[in-house]
C-alpha cells in the first residue's frame, strides 16, 4: 500500500481527533482497523475519568462475541483498582464518560462497562478503510517486521514445513490437512509481513526407499512410469510391501521379545533394502540417478496437485537432501555433550537420563552406519538454521509425530548454544484425523481421487440449477474451485485437534455452512455490483449518512472486526476463526438483501450509491478471508 493511501486514512483518522498514536499504544494502528480508533478514543477518555493509565485501560477492551453485547468490552476487574467494588467503578464511570463523536455513551453492566461505536461517524471511517486498502484490508503488514517503527530492519523470517508426503506411498488425508493448513499458515504470516519461506520435505530417503529401488527391479514398467509416475510407483510399493510383510512380521516379533535382530536385517529383502540403502548414502552413482528420476517425476505431479489447491512452495527439500555433514557434526556435539551412546552397534539417546523420560529412548543412527528419520530431522534443522537463520520455524504435522518432534526438539536443547535456541523458536501444529475417508471408487490413494471425485459431485449439483448453470463460463473450472472450497470449509469448521467424518453430500451442498455457500454469498454481491456500474472513486464519494437502518449499522459493525480476527488469528494459528466470522457475515448480508435493496431502490440513486459501497466492502472483506484460507472467490 502507498504511503500516499496511508496518509489519506490517516487524515479520516484525523477528522475524528485521533493520530495514529503508536507512541502511546504500541499495537494500535487505527489507519489499518478502524476498531483500534475505538480502543484509543476510549482509553484516552476513561483514563481522564478513572486516572488509571491509558496504556492498562487499552489491551483490556476485548470485542465482543454477539454485537448486541456493544463493540467492545472492558471488564473493570481487570484494571486491579483497589478501594472500590469493580460494579461502583463501572457505573460511575460510564455515567461520567464525555461525549466523545466516536464513541456512543458506554453501558454499565455489572462489572462490565460496553461501548458502542457512534454509527454516524464510524461507518465512514470503516468503509472508506475497506474501500481504500481492498486486498490490505485485515492485514497489518507491520506485524512481521523485526522493528514496526523501521522497516530498514527487515522482517522476521519464518519457515512453515508442511504437506511433505513420501514418495511412493498414498498421499494420505494427513498430507492434505497438512497441505491446506500450512498453505493457510503460509498466507496468513506472509499477508503480516512476516517473511514465509514454505518448505516441502519431502519422504524420500530411507530404507523404505531401498524397499521401493528393489520393488522397481522386480515390477518396474517405463511406459507405466512415463503415464503416471507417482500411481506407479504407489503399485510397485504396494507389491514388494507385500512381498516383504512376512519378513516384517518376523523382525518385529523377534524385536518384541528382546532377541538379537541383526541375522534377520541382514539378509532377504529388509537386507537388500537395507544393503540398497548405504549404496545410497555412499553415493552409488546408478543408484542416485534412479532416485534422481523418481523424485523429480513425482515433484511435477505433485505440482499440478497443489496448484489446484492455491499452494505453492519456496524449497522442495526432503530427507535427501541432509547432507552427512550436517549428521556428523550433530553426533559430534552429542558425543562431546554425553547425550548419545553406543547399544549393540546403534547410536541411542536414552531420555530418561536428560529429565525426559516420557521421551524415553531413541535411535539416531543404525547399527549398520547408515542415517535414519530423527537424525536426518536434526541434520535439517541444522542446515535451515545456517541456510535461513528463522525467527521461527514451524512443523504442520499430525498428531501422530509429537513424540517425534518432542524428541528432535529436545536433542537440540541439549546440543546447547545457538541449536538450543533454535529449539526455543520451533512450534509443532498438529491436527485430528478425517474419518472415513473414501472417494465413490473406494478408498483413497492419491490426492487427485480426492479433488477429481469432489469436483464431479459438485459438478453434478450444479447441474441441478440449469438456470443458473447456463450462466456459469468454463463450468468444469468452477466445479473444480467448489470442490476444492467445500474440501477447506470442512477442514477448517472446527479446531485443528478436532477429528471430523468426511460427509461428501454435506461439503457439497449449497444449504449450510459449506464451501459452495461461502462462494454463493460472494458470487451473489458480484452480481448485484455487476447491475450498478459505479466507480470506486463514486463509492468513496457516496453519502454514508444515508445507511441508517439497523440492518446497515450492523454489517459495518461486522466489517470492522474483520482485523481483529486476523489478529487473534496470528495468535493462535486456527483457521476457524476466520471462518467463523466469515459465515457471521454472510448470515448479516443474507438478513440485509430484502432491507437493503441496491437495483432500483426506491428511496433514489443517492441510496443505491450508499448501499452498493456498502456491499463492495462486504464483498472485498469475505473476499480477503477466502483468500487466507486459501479459496479462490468465483464471481459467478
Amino acid at each position: 500500500m502507498t504511503t500516499g493511501t496511508d496518509e489519506t486514512l490517516a487524515a479520516e483518522v484525523n477528522k475524528i481527533a485521533l493520530v495514529d498514536r503508536h507512541d502511546v499504544y504500541q499495537d494500535a494502528f487505527p489507519t489499518r482497523n478502524p476498531t483500534d480508533a475505538l480502543r484509543i478514543a476510549v482509553a484516552d477518555e476513561l483514563s481522564a475519568v478513572s486516572g488509571v493509565d491509558k496504556k492498562l485501560i487499552y489491551p483490556g477492551l476485548a470485542w465482543t462475541n454477539t454485537l448486541d453485547k456493544g463493540d467492545l468490552l472492558l471488564a473493570v476487574p481487570r484494571l486491579r483498582v483497589k478501594g472500590a467494588s469493580p460494579a461502583d467503578l463501572a457505573s460511575k464511570w460510564a455515567s461520567e464518560f464525555p461525549a466523545q463523536p466516536l464513541i456512543k455513551p458506554p453501558e454499565s453492566d455489572g462489572i462490565n462497562i460496553r461501548f458502542f461505536a457512534n454509527p454516524q461517524v464510524f461507518i465512514p471511517l470503516v468503509l472508506k478503510q475497506v474501500l481504500t486498502l481492498r486486498e490490505q484490508y485485515g492485514l497489518n503488514p507491520k506485524e512481521g517486521l523485526r522493528d514496526s517503527g523501521d522497516p530498514s530492519k527487515g522482517k522476521k523470517r519464518v519457515i512453515v514445513e508442511f504437506s511433505s508426503p513420501n514418495i511412493a506411498k498414498e498421499f494420505h488425508v494427513g498430507h492434505l490437512r497438512s497441505t491446506i493448513i500450512g498453505g493457510f499458515l503460509s498466507h496468513l504470516l506472509a499477508g503480516e509481513g512476516y517473511e514465509v519461506v514454505r518448505m516441502n520435505y519431502l519422504g524420500d530417503w530411507g530404507r523404505q526407499y531401498g524397499l521401493l529401488a528393489i520393488g522397481w527391479r522386480r515390477y518396474g514398467n517405463e511406459d507405466a512410469f512415463q503415464q503416471d509416475p507417482i500411481k506407479h510407483l504407489f503399485d510397485i510399493y504396494v507389491k514388494i510391501s507385500a512381498d516383504f510383510k512376512p519378513e516384517d512380521d518376523a523382525y518385529k516379533a523377534a524385536k518384541k521379545r528382546g532377541e538379537d535382530t541383526s541375522v534377520l536385517e541382514s539378509q532377504g529383502l529388509l537386507g537388500e533394502a537395507k544393503a540398497y540403502f548405504k549404496s545410497m548414502e555412499d553415493g552409488d552413482k546408478d543408484a542416485i540417478n534412479l532416485w534422481r528420476r523418481f523424485r523429480d517425476l513425482s515433484i511435477e505431479k505433485y505440482k499440478q496437485s497443489y496448484a489446484r489447491l492455491n499452494v505453492s512452495f519456496t524449497d522442495y527439500s526432503g530427507e535427501s537432501q541432509v547432507r552427512q555433514e550436517s549428521m556428523e557434526l550433530a553426533e559430534s556435539i552429542l558425543k562431546e555433550k554425553g547425550v548419545c551412546e553406543i547399544d549393540e552397534g546403534a547410536t541411542i539417546i536414552d531420555f530418561r537420563k536428560h529429565g525426559a523420560p516420557k521421551l524415553e529412548v531413541a535411535i539416531i543412527r543404525n547399527r549398520n552406519g547408515t542415517s535414519n528419520y530423527l537424525l536426518r530431522d536434526i541434520g535439517a534443522a541444522i542446515q535451515r538454521l545456517d541456510t535461513y537463520n528463522p525467527d521461527k520455524m514451524i512443523y504442520v504435522v499430525m498428531s501422530e509425530q509429537a513424540v517425534h518432534l518432542l524428541r528432535l526438539f529436545k536433542i537440540l536443547d541439549l546440543m546447547g548454544g545457538r541449536y538450543a535456541e533454535l529449539s526455543k523458536k520451533m512450534q509443532h501444529i498438529t491436527y485430528g484425523k478425517v474419518m472415513g475417508m473414501s472417494t465413490r471408487k473406494g478408498t483413497v490413494k492419491f490426492l487427485t481421487d480426492i479433488l477429481n471425485d469432489v469436483g464431479e459431485s459438485m459438478h453434478e449439483v450444479m447441474r441441478n440449477n440449469e438456470a443458473k448453470y447456463s450462466q456459469v463460463e468454463e463450468p468444469e473450472k468452477v466445479a473444480d474451485i467448489l470442490g476444492i472450497s467445500s474440501i477447506v470449509v470442512q477442514d477448517f469448521s472446527g479446531k485443528r485437534i478436532n477429528n471430523y467424518p468426511f460427509d461428501l453430500a454435506r461439503m457439497t451442498s449449497f444449504e449450510g455452512d459449506t464451501g459452495p455457500y461461502l462462494q454463493y454469498a460472494h458470487a451473489r454481491l458480484c452480481s448485484i455490483l455487476r447491475k450498478v456500474t459505479l466507480t470506486n472513486e463514486e463509492l468513496l464519494q457516496a453519502d454514508f449518512s444515508l445507511l441508517h437502518e439497523s440492518h446497515a449499522i450492523d454489517l459495518v459493525r461486522l466489517m470492522s472486526q474483520y482485523p481483529d480476527m486476523v489478529i487473534q488469528t496470528v495468535k493462535t494459528l486456527e483457521p476457524t476463526t476466520i471462518l467463523t466470522y466469515l459465515f457471521r457475515l454472510t448470515h448479516q448480508l443474507s438478513s440485509s438483501y430484502d432491507v437493503l435493496r441496491v437495483v432500483g431502490a426506491a428511496e433514489g440513486h443517492n441510496v443505491t450509491v450508499a448501499r452498493a459501497a456498502l456491499y463492495e466492502a462486504a464483498r472485498q472483506v469475505i473476499h480477503n478471508g477466502m483468500s487466507l484460507l486459501g479459496l479462490n472467490p468465483v464471481d459467478r
